[in-house]
């Protein structure tokens, strides 16, 4: 990225000051594609510095090689899941249940623990006890064995329904989910400066907002970013995320008390490589498998904006199903959280910032089973603030303390916009014209008393190709597409 424009030749001048052009067409927001599509590389091509470990390597699907994480070797016996025989006897029981007739190798695929001691120990119990029964074999040996519920085993499973109708892969107690957080915490990310020009080559920052960025994530806290709309706060945010390096495991499920929390969750997790399948579990140090009750994700990064409420942020019981789906702040632990347009949701910033400020302080949660139980979890992410609001209007000195890093994203100058237009431009394959862009200045922005904004370029343009496919001409910057691609984006308020 660059943000000094001090080497670049002149070709114009408007408003007392130098209009310079831009370097190569980027990508993200005010271009095209998205950040951290490309391996890193510095501004001079050469590689960025790796993230050193002793792990194999593996790709998140950035283009990145980064070492894998020590593999979490799979429980030997009912005693190492954690769990108690009778949250697990449940649990099979409900997976024969639903699927009518199941083997004991696809039982032991869709609880994911291994068939040798434990699951092979249910079975044998569930079976002396006449709760199921075997009706055929497919495949060799015990695994292939087809299980179904027999006439005494119903009643058994309508009392487990009663207390929870969870199924799928078994949980992880919560003392292990918290060791486990601990071990992979936010705060043992660590970025360069290289790191951050990569991250945001597509973005055009002053030099100083540039430089509050990389620290701003290294601290693994919090940040405010704040400023008009339209010029990236969120684009921003999203380039964050590309920094943080690594890859993290997160449980499908975790137990409390037997109480059921369910964690992983497609939309907000990105998984490295699905553990399990049909080819089994990958191999640990001394031919040990995986507990395959974890699943190798990139860092998590979950964004929320004005739907969230404070339901949002404490365990979400379903009273149908008779379990809990996480809040977004434990789905993002180890990654980014992110609340966009803070200001904008349907409760007060103030008791939205009352929820926050013990978490920020002491770096843990407090969560509430419908029991009334508390439970005390791990409050570890970077947590991002974006606000296009006065912050006066929204936070107060008590709060901004605990916020580590505050980060103005102010409005572009005249020669950033300049040089945003340009790469727009590029990218959008329309011919940039500078007599076109100072009429554009003169008539829209400072006759109207009109900030430019980081946005308005990319609006623009999309704009003059809607008129020019509409009109079957060729796109260019031309005084007059650009009045009508105006005069259809600007409203007098």
């Amino acid at each position: 990225m660059t943000n000094d424009l001090k080497d670049k030749p002149s070709t114009g001048s408007f408003g007392g000051r130098t209009l310079r052009p831009a370097a190569a067409p980027a990508t993200g927001p005010f271009g095209e594609g998205a950040p951290g599509s490309a391996p890193l590389r510095s501004p001079d091509g050469a590689p960025a510095s790796k993230q050193t470990g002793s792990g194999p390597l593996a790709d998140t699907g950035s283009g990145r090689l980064v070492p894998r994480p020590p593999l979490i070797p799979e429980p030997q016996s009912i005693e190492e899941t954690g769990l108690n025989s009778s949250l697990l006897t449940d649990l099979i029981l409900k997976t024969i249940y639903f699927a009518g007739q199941i083997t004991a190798q696809e039982i032991s695929q869709q609880v994911k623990l291994p068939f040798s001691n434990i699951v092979e120990s249910v079975l044998d119990f569930l079976k002396r006890e006449e709760l199921v029964g075997i009706i055929g074999s497919r495949g060799f040996g015990e695994r292939g064995f087809q299980y179904a519920i027999a006439p005494k085993g119903g009643e058994r499973v309508r009392e487990a329904l009663l207390r929870s109708q969870y199924v799928g892969p078994a949980p992880v107690p919560l003392k292990t989910w918290v060791e486990r957080v601990k071990a992979q915490s936010i705060t043992s990310n660590v970025v360069r400066q290289e790191d951050v020009r990569a991250a945001l080559a597509h973005l055009v920052l002053s030099p100083k907002t540039f430089r509050k960025i990389g620290p701003a994530v290294n601290s693994g806290r919090s940040i405010f970013l704040y400023g008009p709309p339209g010029n990236g706060k969120t684009t921003i945010a999203q380039a964050m995320a590309t920094l943080l390096k690594g890859m993290v495991y997160i449980p499908y499920a975790i137990d409390v008390d037997s109480q059921i929390i369910r964690v992983y969750d497609r939309l907000n997790h990105v998984a490295v490589a699905e553990n399990n399948g049909d080819a089994g579990p990958q191999r640990a140090a001394g031919d040990q498998r995986e507990d395959t009750r974890w699943v190798l994700c990139k860092r998590p990064v979950v964004i929320v904006g004005g739907e969230l409420t404070l339901n949002n942020l404490d365990l979400i019981y379903d009273p149908s199903s008779k379990f809990y789906e996480a809040p977004f702040q434990m789905k993002a632990s180890n990654g980014l959280f992110m609340i966009d347009d803070f200001g904008r949701q349907q409760v007060r910033p103030q008791d939205l910032l009352n929820r926050w400020i013990v978490p920020l302080e002491t770096r843990i949660d407090f969560l509430t089973l419908h029991t009334g139980k508390k439970i005390e979890v791990p409050f570890d992410q970077l947590l991002v603030f974006s606000t296009n609001l006065d912050p006066k209007s929204l936070v107060d000195d008590a709060f901004l303390r605990r916020i580590r890093h505050k980060i103005e994203i102010p409005d572009p100058t005249d020669a950033d916009f300049y040089q945003i237009f340009q790469r727009v431009a590029a990218a959008r394959k329309v011919q940039f014209d500078q007599q076109a862009f100072i009429y554009l200045l003169q008539e829209w922005y400072i006759k109207k008393g009109r900030a430019p904004k980081a946005v308005h370029p990319r609006d623009l343009l999309d704009q003059i190709l809607d008129i020019t496919n509409y009109q079957g001409i060729h796109p260019a910057m031309t005084k007059e597409l650009l009045d009508q691609a105006c005069e259809a984006y600007f409203v007098n308020l």
